[in-house]
């Protein structure tokens, strides 16, 4: 929280992202995560335990990807769209399947996942942001996890390399 000049306070909003676990939830990811006041999941979970865990941590917003086909998986839609500090944010797995004008419905961010290539990029006021695989090493790939920061409508969106050894 900032304090303003008038005494009142700015309430700053902190969105972990994450993606493309796979199975596997580093405690790298979740030391990152910790203090997100709610946490977007974008996809190839791998295990509902993932989620348990990062529930512990913060309010999850979790999507079903191309690999979460078990039954417990069943349960997450394909897409969603939520409200941060009323900002619109619409989740979904595969970029390439965005099947709406973010620009046009009023949504100022869309996160995803899939390729497992970190990338925050803006198009016509609409932030894209992957925040990378964060599970097993794909190819030469970085491991990564994401934030946004939500103040006063503004929006701060960060990608960071975790930490780990190359295997």
């Amino acid at each position: 929280m900032a304090k303003r000049s008038d005494d009142s306070y700015d309430l700053a909003l902190r969105i972990g992202l994450i993606s493309d676990t796979h199975g596997l939830l580093r405690p790298e990811a979740v030391q990152f995560l910790r203090g997100s006041d709610h946490i977007v999941h974008a996809g190839d979970i791998g295990k509902s335990e993932i989620l348990d865990t990062l529930a512990s941590i913060a309010p999850v917003t979790a999507i079903r990807g191309n690999i979460d086909e078990s039954a417990w998986a069943q349960a997450l839609a394909a897409t969603e769209l939520k409200q941060f500090g009323g900002v619109a944010v619409y989740v979904l797995h595969n970029l390439a399947e965005l099947d709406l004008d973010p620009h046009a419905d009023g949504i100022r961010v869309v996160v995803s996942g899939h390729s497992h290539r970190p990338r925050i990029a803006e198009d016509n006021g609409v932030l894209y942001i992957n925040p990378g695989s964060a599970g097993p090493r794909r190819f030469r790939l970085p491991i990564t996890v994401g934030e946004i920061v939500i103040a006063d409508g503004a929006i701060t969106p960060r990608i960071i390399e975790l930490p780990i050894a190359r295997q």
